[in-house]
């Protein structure tokens, strides 16, 4: 992996929202890029944290929560990244405050980049929340962990062909072992830079009514929320009848996370 370019071209630039994710509890103070890890609960998620910030971690609660949560840090090619380790889910359909906690991060922390950690040998039900995660954003890496349990069950995964079918790196790994960190660290890398610009499967298959219903609600979201992200994502869920968002439209706090509000509550 060659060395990051100091030159200041805006494809090396952050995307995260500082403000935000200072809301959400993050200490900002020299960090340059940040980092989120997802997956589904046993997928080995915990041992990938690990790996990659070895000593440099703590943990807590999520402001106003009694969910905890791990957070840390490394350097890689002279800048440093914070990594924030999310609870296991494995929807981020609210339904419960974990979930909860994970949507609003990606949603409103804009991370730069999701790890999102799956479990090779149950691949298929774990792409159920990775997929919900490319509905957010378009900065992700898949970290095709439990490699080695997968060849022993003598399951063989294609990963190239899975990278072009999601858009998205991916890296086969065995985190027990520390096997794949080093390529994991490379593609992070390239994602968080915007040398790898990632191109994410969406969801083709909706109705043109459902998606003139999208935009023409999104662009009332616009009018009220003016600073909210993934406006298509919100309205979509506020069509699937998505009761905590519904609520934070009606009470206005889906805005107050972009209108200096101390506290982050969906």
């Amino acid at each position: 992996m060659t060395q990051m370019s100091n030159s200041n071209n805006c494809d090396n630039c952050p995307v995260h929202n500082k403000e935000n994710l200072i809301k959400l509890g993050l200490n900002m103070e020299q960090v340059d890029y940040v980092i989120t890890m997802a997956g589904n609960p046993n997928t080995g998620k915990s041992t990938v944290f690990n790996n990659l910030t070895g000593l440099h971690q703590h943990t807590g609660n999520w402001p106003g929560k009694t969910v905890s949560r791990a957070e840390g840090g490394f350097i890689y090619n002279e800048k440093r990244y914070k990594v924030v380790d999310l609870p296991g889910t494995y929807s981020l359909l609210s339904t419960s405050t974990d979930e909860e906690v994970a949507r609003n991060f990606i949603l409103f922390g804009q991370p730069d980049v999701t790890v999102i950690v799956v479990d090779a040998t149950r691949l298929e039900r774990n792409l159920n929340l990775a997929l919900q995660i490319l509905e957010i954003t378009d900065r992700a890496v898949l970290c095709l962990n439990l490699m080695d349990e997968a060849k022993r069950n003598n399951i063989e995964i294609d990963e190239r062909a899975l990278s072009k079918e999601l858009g998205i790196p991916v890296i086969p790994a065995s985190a027990r072992r520390k096997e794949g960190m080093k390529e994991l660290l490379a593609a992070i890398e390239e994602v968080a830079a915007g040398k790898y610009v990632c191109k994410p499967h969406k969801i083709k298959s909706r109705s043109i009514k459902l998606n003139n219903a999208i935009s023409s609600l999104a662009s009332k979201l616009a009018e009220q929320f003016p600073n909210l992200p993934n406006l298509n994502w919100v309205a979509l869920r506020l069509l699937e009848g998505d009761n905590s968002i519904i609520e934070a439209v009606q009470s206005g706090e889906l805005g107050s996370i972009n209108a200096g509000d101390s506290t982050v509550q969906l």
